[in-house]
């Protein structure tokens, strides 16, 4: 079965947006920049909430600069044909390898999950992998830590009250001391 995986850039004390909105702190370095490419391409679709799927339109046409370098265009070739669902109650269409949710998150990820193959089924922004959380449809938390407290925004981790055991798989320090934690949920 596909997993379900939410994975973002967070703020050693929890926050993948600060209380002004902003998430420069995250621009990665060439070695986590690679990594997380590599993420990507285990990945057979993403799920994005608006705000995430309007961020990321920037990739639809990065490969058109000629001036980017070659880990910047190896990731726009990875992401824009990646399948996308995007979550939205305010937008009428979607551009590229992207479709507007039809049904409700759980429905759309068991259909997904009943899909042939072994890819992960990504989740992305925090909003909608809150609603996966509360629903139990995480298994595996991935966060890149960056060294940085924030005082507030946007949480990484869910804010419900209830308590959900993880099983440490894999830990990664890089040299900019991000450090990449991944979890799964223990079931």
């Amino acid at each position: 079965m596909r997993s379900v995986t939410y994975s973002m850039g967070v703020s050693l004390d929890g926050y993948i947006v600060g209380p002004d909105g902003g998430f420069d702190w995250t621009t990665p370095d060439e070695e986590v920049f690679r990594f997380a490419t590599d993420e990507v391409r285990e990945v057979g679709v993403h799920l994005l909430g608006r705000r995430l799927y309007e961020t990321m339109l920037y990739w639809e046409t990065a490969d058109q600069n000629p001036s980017l370098d070659f880990s910047t265009l190896e990731f726009a070739a990875i992401w824009k044909p990646l399948p996308k669902v995007v979550f939205s109650t305010t937008l009428t269409a979607v551009q590229g390898n992207a479709r507007l949710a039809s049904g409700g998150l759980a429905e759309e990820i068991e259909r997904l999950r009943a899909e042939p193959g072994e890819d992960d089924i990504a989740i992305g922004g925090a909003t909608l992998a809150v609603e996966a959380a509360a629903l139990g449809l995480i298994d595996e938390y991935r966060a890149r830590v960056y060294p940085v407290l924030l005082g507030g925004g946007i949480p990484f981790f869910p804010q419900h009250e209830r308590r959900v055991d993880l099983e440490l798989l894999e830990t990664r320090t890089f040299s900019s001391r991000v450090v990449y934690l991944r979890y799964r949920v223990a079931r």
